[in-house]
């Protein structure tokens, strides 16, 4: 999950995975894949590092769970 802000300044927290695609319009629109739609603050490239942050915590925690307690 990565947190954004629409235009109006209001949070919101969108499902990493369901985006489908980010364009400039010249705002930023997120597409998720159930067809809904987004505008953001963010640019497209903040949403990229936002995308790939969560990606690395969602690794970082996979390795944490192999890891035997001792």
């Amino acid at each position: 999950m990565i947190k954004l802000h629409k235009l109006n300044g209001v949070e919101i927290v969108i499902n990493a995975e369901f985006i489908e695609c980010i364009e400039t319009i010249p705002e930023t629109k997120i597409v998720l894949t159930n067809g809904n739609q987004y505008i953001v603050k963010e640019t497209v490239e903040e949403v990229i590092q936002e995308i790939v942050k969560y990606k690395a915590q969602i690794e970082l925690e996979k390795e944490n769970l192999k890891k035997p307690n001792l």
